[in-house]
């Protein structure tokens, strides 16, 4: 195996794949969402552990989610 082509050795780059990353970003949303039920519904535990950082990890995932929909929305057009 080499590890250098010469420019004349090289294939054509592939076309790039259309594809609709607002998709992607939609189902990591809705996984988002079930997490912060989750979170929610045993919010009393995990604040007993020591564990109350997990419901701002969700929110965090949350509003990211929203930003990257809101660029990939905008970034459409």
């Amino acid at each position: 195996m080499r590890l250098w082509l010469r420019d004349s050795e090289r294939r054509p780059d592939p076309v790039p794949v259309k594809t609709d990353d607002r998709k992607a970003v939609l189902v990591g949303l809705g996984l988002w969402l079930i997490a912060l039920v989750l979170v929610l519904v045993f919010r009393q535990q995990l604040a007993a552990a020591g564990d109350g950082w997990w419901l701002w990890t969700v929110v965090i995932g949350l509003v990211l989610g929203v930003v990257g929909l809101v660029y990939l929305t905008v970034k459409r057009r």
